[in-house]
């Protein structure tokens, strides 16, 4: 592996094709690789940011992702009810205001606003499984 990245994400997908061109589309993302399996399901996915990376699947056809799960747990449910960063991912980008923007308009669950101040300017967002993601933009000093 040519990254020097030491932690690299890996999420599950209920539909892990549409999940790598919504990112891609939504958050910015763009495909660094993508193998199928014989049923057309996503084995291995990996999406990048710069020249950092995450890794996608779809575990298993009984996998629920974040929202589906939720729907059908009521622990998940309350779980699900505060903006915060449950399990998810932190991405820091140039400019968050405009990742902010995108995000939005293109259709991302938007948990919290811009907020402003330390450790940065930051908004967190869910994707089209409930994944939670928080973007941030930390002020050069």
């Amino acid at each position: 592996m040519a990254t020097k990245q030491q932690v690299i994400p890996m999420l599950a997908y209920e539909d892990g094709v549409a999940a790598m061109h919504w990112l891609c589309d939504v958050f910015g993302f763009t495909e660094n690789m993508k193998m199928l399996n014989d049923t057309g399901r996503l084995a291995h996915g990996e999406l990048k940011i710069g020249e950092n990376l995450i890794m996608l699947a779809e575990p298993t056809p009984d996998y629920q992702g974040p929202s589906h799960h939720a729907k059908n747990c009521n622990i998940a449910a309350k779980w699900y009810q505060v903006p915060y960063i449950i399990n998810g991912v932190l991405v820091y980008v140039d400019d968050v205001e405009l990742h902010y923007q995108t995000a939005k308009t293109k259709g991302a669950t938007i948990l919290s606003e811009l907020e402003y101040g330390f450790p940065g300017t930051r908004y967190r967002a869910a994707d089209l499984e409930g994944q939670r993601w928080m973007f941030m933009q930390v002020e050069a000093n």
